[in-house]
């Protein structure tokens, strides 16, 4: 048949329509696909336990395919206890039982939360993106919750006290140190003499007091705040730690 003939044939029409719906249709499964919403009930079911489907794990209500990630993510794998499900917490906790697999960072600081959203960063490179999950962190229409966007901002502050942290600890050199299993810990300083003080954001970040080792010079011994270590001389740049 003739290019003339097919254009002036009655067919031609329907055949051209029928063509137009068969790749609107392609294209808007595989958007669809790529846009698909689940349930908590629908994620579960992509546990690694049918070997038909295909292995799933949420984070922050995004979901990854992990199937090229069997031999960790499937039945008996390592990983497992992510399949399925969206254990954001346990990515930092480490708590992979009961009810430390859930969604929720409530209590975790800024500096976890900002590691839970660096997993996800993680998935995002390493493993293909199929959709996202409603509940805690997108609604039913897909979009994103006041939650989500709560724990992207609080990592995003947890990501500016750590740089303020590293510049202003730049400005007091840290101690040296080593540890070994005979002789315990030792900190030195090649200029100036080692001293215990409290880090300046930590409390920020992490909720909690710590200390670090910075080296001191003669002249500075009199600010307040340095703590000397136990047992160790004055004047002494090497200490037992």
């Amino acid at each position: 048949m003739s290019l003339k003939t097919l254009a002036t044939s009655p067919l031609s029409g329907i055949t051209v329509l029928v063509l137009l719906v068969a790749l609107l249709l392609r294209f808007s499964i595989k958007f669809d696909t790529a846009q698909r919403l689940f349930s908590a009930e629908e994620l579960a079911l992509f546990n690694g336990t049918d070997e038909r489907l295909p292995i799933f794990l949420g984070i922050l209500g995004s979901v990854f395919d992990v199937t090229k990630g069997k031999s960790h993510y499937g039945s008996g794998g390592g990983y497992n206890h992510f399949a399925g499900r969206d254990a954001s917490r346990a990515f930092v906790s480490g708590n992979f039982t009961g009810d430390g697999l859930t969604d929720s960072l409530r209590g975790l600081s800024s500096t976890e939360v900002k590691s839970v959203v660096e997993w996800r960063g993680f998935y995002f490179k390493t493993y293909k993106y199929v959709g996202k999950l409603v509940g805690r962190y997108y609604d039913s229409q897909g979009n994103p919750t006041k939650y989500l966007k709560g724990v992207e901002a609080k990592a995003a502050r947890g990501a500016q006290l750590l740089e303020k942290q590293k510049i202003e600890e730049a400005k007091q050199p840290s101690c040296n140190s080593r540890w070994s299993q005979d002789e315990g810990g030792e900190v030195w300083c090649d200029v100036g003499y080692p001293r215990l003080v409290q880090r300046p954001v930590e409390i920020a970040l992490t909720g909690k007091m710590s200390k670090r080792c910075a080296c001191f010079e003669d002249s500075q011994l009199g600010q307040t705040g340095l703590e000397l270590y136990e047992g160790c001389d004055y004047h002494a740049n090497r200490c037992k730690a």
